[in-house]
């Protein structure tokens, strides 16, 4: 590709940002210039690119004019502060936080709904969708024309990486203090994380629902087209640092066909289907990968028309970095 393009990356320090650059030299991007930007107790560290450690700078004294896209990686009270100003600047964004409204950022997962970029005005903004959705719309859009969904069930095991670097080194800790006998003391997490499991990801509304579990059940619906489809979440924090793990279960209207929709998986883009038998583990398999990985594909045991599945994906690669990037390779052929 001859044309390359200045960008910008926010949030650049933190692990999304980090793999975002990373990927973004791994896959040849067409980079001229980059700018990596962050808070004021960030600026100042460096990140490895092409060869070279880039310094990071306070991303409130950038100029957005200076580039033509830029990716917010940071949380979504930063997006609503600069990502105004970055459109003033005729900037195209891509927002991994979920802060930008709907209407004018569409979730997009190029392998499940990449064609509602044909329809979108310049300056172009888009929102990529949590980790846990991007998962589950992979897998799920290729099943849309064989089954009629009625109802999706989701349990998501989140590893610590969700929550960022602070709740990584928090498991880390803990598990260090667990393993040489000290007294442990949680910090970051309310109660002890490391050889347990917590029932929820966040603060839960009046319903009991948490933020997270809401903004999956948002976005799934939007990127698959079915805003009426009948979706139940329950987020829960598992002991792992990277890779989230699903059981997924859907209810169709008909007896499911399973050759049929195990030809769909196998034969889908951002899908690694594991043969019958065996099932694929986030440590052992989808860490560092860039797909997900479907197993245990079975109906019911007493319902020909529940399919369950279990999936596995690098929350962090594939989940948020790749899929932003993916966003980007769409947006430098028609809309740049």
């Amino acid at each position: 590709m001859s044309q390359s393009f200045d960008i910008a990356v926010i949030g650049a320090t933190g692990t999304v940002g980090e793999t975002l650059v990373q990927i973004l030299e791994e896959r040849d991007f067409p980079v001229a210039n980059l700018h990596l930007l962050a808070s004021s107790e960030s600026a100042g560290h460096s990140v490895p690119f092409r060869g070279k450690n880039m310094r990071v700078r306070e991303v409130d004294e950038f100029d957005f004019s200076k580039v033509q896209l830029v990716f917010f990686a940071a949380g979504p009270a930063v997006t609503l502060s600069f990502a105004p100003r970055a459109t003033a600047a005729g900037c195209a964004v891509i927002d991994l936080s979920g802060a930008l409204p709907a209407d004018r950022a569409p979730q997009v997962v190029p392998e499940a709904n990449g064609h509602v970029l044909a329809g979108l005005k310049k300056p172009v903004q888009l929102s990529s969708p949590s980790a846990s959705a991007t998962a589950l719309a992979v897998v799920l859009a290729p099943l849309r024309g064989l089954l009629e969904i009625q109802r999706v069930n989701v349990t998501a095991s989140l590893a610590v990486s969700s929550q960022g670097r602070e709740a990584v080194k928090e498991l880390a800790r803990q598990t260090a203090e667990l393993l040489n006998v000290r007294p442990l003391e949680p910090r970051f997490f309310d109660r002890q994380m490391a050889f347990n499991l917590l029932a929820q990801v966040g603060t839960p509304d009046a319903q009991g629902h948490t933020m997270l579990e809401k903004r999956l059940v948002r976005e799934l619906r939007e990127v698959l087209a079915e805003p009426l489809l009948k979706i139940s979440v329950t987020c829960i924090q598992a002991p792992v640092f990277f890779g989230d793990s699903f059981t997924v279960t859907l209810q169709s209207a008909t007896d499911i066909d399973l050759a049929k929709v195990n030809a769909a998986l196998d034969a889908a883009p951002g899908v690694e289907l594991v043969e019958a038998g065996d099932y694929p583990t986030a440590v052992g398999d989808a860490v560092g990968q860039d797909v997900v990985y479907v197993g245990r594909v079975r109906t019911g045991v007493d319902d020909p028309a529940e399919l369950n599945l279990w999936l596995t994906s690098d929350n962090v690669r594939k989940g948020a970095a790749l899929n932003a990037v993916q966003l980007a390779e769409l947006l430098i052929k028609d809309l740049l």
